[in-house]
C-alpha cells in the first residue's frame, strides 16, 4: 500500500505493522454522510423498489418456488466472483445427478456451501441477532470441506491477510485490512453499529455495514461471500425484506471493478457518498429486476397450470419443476411419492405441453429438463 494514497484521516488511520508493512484500520461507523439531493433521490428510488419486493414476496401464492431458485442463483453469481466456474444449470444438475458435472468438484461444493450458509442464516435470525457469532457460523458453513478449509472455517484471522494481485505481498497489495491485534477491536466496534436502529436510514446502514466488513477483513478466505450474505440478512432481520429475494452478486459482477474503486474510495479519500450511492443504484436496479422476474416465473406457472388443469400429478411436478427444472422418472415418483409408470405418464404430459425435453437422446437413464424454467431463472439483469 502507498501512504501517500490514504488522504483522509475521516476513514480511518494507516498502521506500521511489526512486518514493516502498512496496514489500515477504519475508523468506527458510522460516518458523516452529504446527503444531497442527488443522495436523497436515490435513496427514495431504493426504498420504493425495495418495498415493491417486499410486498411481492408477502403476497406470492407459494414463495418457496421463487426463493430456492433464487437463492441458487446468488450462491452461483457470489461464488463466481471470487473465482469459482460453476454455472446455475450445472448446480442444479449436480443436485439431482451428484457427479454427473464435468467440473472441479470443489467448484461444486463451494457453490452448494453458499446455499446452505444462507440457509442457515435465515434459519438463525429466528433465535439469533445479526452478530459476530452469526458470521462465524456463516463462515464456518461456507467453508465446509472445500478448498478454504485450510482457512481455519468460523474463526477470525490470527494472522495477516491482504488484497491484491496474485504473488502480492502485505508490502506490495492493493489494501492491507488491520492486523490482528487492531483486528478485534474493529469487529467490535462494527458489532456495535449492526445493532443501532433507528439513527440512519436502513439502507444506508446496511451499505456502511458491507463497506466496513470488507475493509475489516475478518477471514483468511471467504470475506466477499460472508459480505454479501450479510446485506440479504441485514434486510431481512430489519423487515424490509419478507423474503430472501434480494441478491446484488449480479450486480455486483457486472459492475465488479467500480465496487473494489468505491470501496477503496472510502480508504483513499473518505469518498462514503460514492459508494452509497453504487449501493443504492444496485439495490434499485436489482429489486425492480428481481419483480419483473417474479412476474415471469409466476406468468409461466399459471400458463402452464392452465394447459395442465385435468392432470393432478403433471400439476404437483410442474411445481417441484420451479424448485429444480431437472428431473428422472426417479425422481419424479419420489418427489410425488407415487409408482414409476405414474411418474412416467406425469412426465410425458408435462412433456405434450412443451414445458419438459429429455435431453441425454437414450432411451435409459433419462435426463428431462424444463428449458422454459430455467430461461427465466437464468436471465440476467440490465447492468448499468
Amino acid at each position: 500500500m502507498n501512504p501517500g494514497s490514504f488522504k483522509s484521516s475521516q476513514a480511518g488511520r494507516l498502521v506500521k505493522a511489526a512486518g514493516g508493512y502498512w496496514a489500515f484500520v477504519p475508523t468506527p461507523l458510522p460516518p458523516q454522510v452529504d446527503y444531497s439531493s442527488e443522495l436523497v433521490l436515490l435513496l427514495s428510488k431504493a426504498d420504493a423498489a425495495l418495498s415493491e419486493l417486499s410486498g411481492l414476496g408477502r403476497h406470492l401464492p407459494n414463495p418457496h418456488l421463487l426463493i430456492t431458485p433464487y437463492v441458487r442463483r446468488e450462491a452461483v453469481l457470489s461464488s463466481r466472483i471470487e473465482g469459482t466456474k460453476t454455472n446455475l444449470s450445472e448446480l442444479l444438475l449436480d443436485e439431482v445427478q451428484p457427479g454427473v458435472v464435468e467440473r472441479d468438484p470443489d467448484d461444486v461444493r463451494e457453490v452448494r456451501n453458499y446455499v446452505r450458509a444462507l440457509d442457515r442464516g435465515i434459519r438463525d435470525l429466528c433465535k439469533l441477532p445479526l452478530s459476530l457469532r452469526l458470521v462465524r457460523q456463516l463462515h464456518a458453513q461456507l467453508m465446509k470441506g472445500v478448498r478454504g478449509e485450510r482457512a481455519t472455517p468460523g474463526e477470525f484471522r490470527r494472522s495477516q491477510n491482504w488484497v491484491g494481485p496474485r504473488g502480492s505481498t502485505p508490502s506490495t497489495a492493493t489494501y492491507v485490512p488491520p492486523p490482528p491485534d487492531e483486528m478485534m477491536k474493529a469487529l467490535s466496534d462494527w458489532e456495535c453499529f449492526l445493532h443501532q436502529r433507528g439513527q440512519i436510514p436502513d439502507l444506508v446502514q446496511c451499505a456502511l455495514m458491507h463497506e466496513q466488513f470488507e475493509a475489516i477483513h475478518p477471514f483468511l478466505d471467504g470475506n466477499g461471500r460472508v459480505g454479501r450474505l450479510l446485506i440479504t440478512l441485514f434486510l431481512i432481520e430489519r423487515r424490509r425484506l419478507s423474503q430472501p429475494l434480494l441478491y446484488l452478486s449480479a450486480y455486483i459482477e457486472a459492475n465488479r471493478q467500480e465496487y473494489y474503486e468505491r470501496l477503496q474510495a472510502i480508504r483513499t479519500r473518505g469518498d462514503w457518498s460514492g459508494w452509497i450511492r453504487y449501493f443504492l443504484l444496485g439495490v434499485e436496479e436489482t429489486s425492480r429486476e428481481a419483480v419483473q422476474r417474479a412476474g415471469q416465473l409466476m406468468t409461466l406457472r399459471e400458463q402452464y397450470r392452465a394447459r395442465l388443469q385435468n392432470h393432478a400429478k403433471a400439476l404437483a411436478l410442474l411445481d417441484q419443476l420451479f424448485l429444480n427444472p431437472y428431473v428422472t422418472v426417479a425422481r419424479a415418483a419420489k418427489l410425488l411419492k407415487t409408482s414409476n409408470p405414474t411418474a412416467r405418464k406425469a412426465v410425458s404430459q408435462l412433456q405434450n405441453v412443451g414445458m419438459l425435453v429429455e435431453t441425454t437422446g437414450r432411451e435409459w437413464g433419462q435426463l428431462f429438463l424444463a428449458r422454459p424454467i430455467l430461461r427465466a431463472i437464468e436471465s440476467s439483469p440490465h447492468s448499468k
